[in-house]
Formats: C-alpha cells, sequence, structure tokens
C-alpha cells in the first residue's frame, strides 16, 4: 500500500492515477482497499510453511510453462487459471483448491497463451510479443500521422502570424499616409482662410479709408458752407445799402462743391459675396468627401487558411451563384456593363 500512495503521489501533478499493475486509470484518487483474494493466498502460504526444495526436474525448462508466482528460479506450472489469467505451480496453486472464491476459476493445462474462451475453441490465439509488434508498428504510423499534422497547423499558424503581420503593417501604412496627406489638407485650408481673412481686411481698410476721406471734405464743406450762411445772414441786417452793395459779390461766391455722383454709398452688403464663395466651397468640398468617403471606406478583408486543399472548381447551381452578377445594356455604346450582386 505505502509503494502504491508513493506511486501515485508521483503522479498527481498529471491530476490522473493509474494502477501500477493493470494500469488502469482513475480521474479521481480511489481508495486502496484490502484484497481479500490476495490476502486469503497469502494466509494459506502461512500455513503450509516452507518446504523442501523441489528437484531440478521441477523447474521450468526454456519450453515449460513456468510460474507466474514464483520468484526467483520459477517452477513449472501445474495449472493455468483463465480468470487470474496466470499459471500455477503445485504450491502457488493451492488457493484455487481451498479458496472458496478461487474454486470458481477455470484452470486449464498449462498455457503461454491464456484466452477466457472456452479452451479456445474457433478463437485464434497470438502470443503478446507478436500483438506488441503489430500495434506499435501502427502506433508509429499514428505518431507519423499526428506529427505531419502538427507540422501543417505550425504552418497554419505561421501563415496566420504573418497576414496578421501584413495587416497590422498596411493599417499602420495606411493611418500614417491619411494623416500625412489630412495635415496638409488643413494646412492648405488653414493657408486659404488666412489668405481669405487678409484680402477682406485689406479690402476694409481700403473702403474705410476712401469713405473716411470724402467723409472728412463733406465735412470740411458743411463747416465752410455754415460760416459762409453766417456771413450772409450778417450782410442782409446790414442797413448801409452802399456796404452790402460792395460786400455781397465777395461773400455771395460758394466755393467748389463736392460732385455727389462721387458718393458711391453700396448696399449693406459690402462682402456677402464672399461669403457666399466661401460658403459654396464648404458644399463642394463636402459632396467631395461625401463621395469619397464612400471610395475611402475599409476592405473587409476575410483571412482563408484551407485546412483541406484548395477550394474546387463550382459544379452545382447554388456554387456558380455565388459568382453571378447583373448584367445592364449600355444603350448608347451597345455594351455590357457588369455589376457585382
Amino acid at each position: 500500500m505505502n509503494c502504491i500512495k508513493s506511486h501515485w503521489d508521483g503522479e498527481d501533478e498529471k491530476r490522473i492515477q493509474s494502477c501500477p499493475q493493470c494500469r488502469q486509470t482513475f480521474t479521481l484518487r480511489p481508495v486502496l482497499m484490502k484484497n481479500t483474494v490476495l490476502a486469503a493466498l497469502v494466509e494459506e502460504l502461512k500455513k503450509t510453511g516452507l518446504q523442501a526444495a523441489p528437484a531440478d526436474h521441477c523447474y521450468a525448462g526454456p519450453k515449460d510453462v513456468a510460474c507466474d508466482v514464483c520468484t526467483g528460479r520459477k517452477l513449472k506450472a501445474l495449472k493455468s487459471c483463465l480468470v487470474c489469467l496466470a499459471s500455477y505451480c503445485e504450491k502457488h496453486l493451492l488457493p484455487h483448491h481451498d479458496v472458496a472464491q478461487l474454486k470458481k476459476h477455470k484452470l486449464v493445462e498449462p498455457s503461454k497463451k491464456l484466452c477466457s474462451m472456452d479452451e479456445h475453441k474457433g478463437h485464434d490465439t497470438v502470443s503478446a510479443a507478436a500483438e506488441r509488434t503489430e500495434r506499435q508498428r501502427e502506433l508509429e504510423v499514428s505518431r507519423q500521422n499526428i506529427q505531419q499534422r502538427i507540422q501543417d497547423r505550425e504552418k497554419d499558424v505561421k501563415e496566420l502570424q504573418q497576414e496578421v503581420e501584413a495587416i497590422n503593417g498596411s493599417a499602420d501604412k495606411a493611418v500614417e499616409d491619411s494623416e500625412k496627406i489630412f495635415t496638409e489638407l488643413i494646412r492648405l485650408m488653414e493657408k486659404r482662410r488666412s489668405d481669405v481673412k487678409q484680402q477682406v481686411r485689406s479690402q476694409q481698410e481700403t473702403e474705410v479709408s476712401r469713405v473716411k476721406d470724402l467723409q472728412e471734405k463733406l465735412e470740411q464743406e458743411i463747416t465752410e458752407l455754415k460760416r459762409k450762411d453766417a456771413e450772409l445772414e450778417q450782410l442782409s441786417h446790414t442797413e448801409d445799402h452802399n456796404q452790402f452793395l460792395h460786400n455781397y459779390p465777395s461773400l455771395s461766391r460758394l466755393s467748389q462743391s463736392t460732385d455727389s455722383s462721387s458718393i458711391n454709398i453700396r448696399p449693406l452688403t459690402y462682402f456677402e459675396d464672399v461669403t457666399a464663395a466661401v460658403s459654396e466651397l464648404r458644399d463642394k468640398l463636402q459632396d467631395v468627401l461625401r463621395h469619397q468617403r464612400t471610395n475611402i471606406s475599409l476592405i473587409d478583408t476575410e483571412v482563408h487558411v484551407s485546412l483541406s486543399g484548395p477550394e474546387p472548381e463550382p459544379k452545382t447551381r447554388a456554387e456558380f451563384l455565388k459568382y453571378s452578377c447583373e448584367l445592364t445594356l449600355d444603350r448608347q455604346t451597345d455594351s455590357l456593363t457588369g455589376f457585382r450582386s
């Protein structure tokens, strides 16, 4: 029991215990119970005690069936048990005659090829060594197949990894290039905005300066006219007729008036044409971006890894329909245009 427990302690990491003799496996470690048959056999041997050493002719030779229980030099087997699948010498066969449970076992003449079938009627037998050789050959073939599949799957995994790297590289480059292009577009728009702003401000300064100059001239003329009106009013109150007639010619002459045609009063929409032009540019840019967004949409890329060779050519109608498309006749050129369905 200590030996079995020690053996199982070493298999705890595998989480599967196996019987060190019959190799049966257990997912849960079973509780060890006393082997009553073996205990009865041991007790029977204790009763019989040690016997004198057998004669040399009692030992098993190369062609004899040896006792499976004897240690050291084995004795010839007297019987073979089809239940125990073991052969016993006369001493080790005694429990099969005395123990009630063992008496039910089927005993046959000693044989190296044991089979539970009744005396091998209609049942072919083969030596364990020959069967092992055949199964070993099958095992090697299975291992070769498994190793080949492992190599194939490792190749597929490597190709998938390369595909992942290619996708990531392509996506990174696309993002980097797009960032540069959009940055350039933004820079151009910023420059155009600055130019428009500068042009508007320059035109604003010119127009304001022109209007202020004209305004200043008009204000000067108003001042002069007010002064002249005051002089004429004063002259109109002169009682001396001679003095009135003497001063009137000089006071009645007016300076040249500003031509009204030079005062070009524009409607209060000086720069609305600029706003309209910029709005038109915005609308055109939105249309372009809306149209290009469809063309610059992300491509749905599928990674196909064939696990069973190349895809066969279509043969059925359903298989052909995967490659179908609608055809439209261009009436101007009488040519066919295909649209992918």
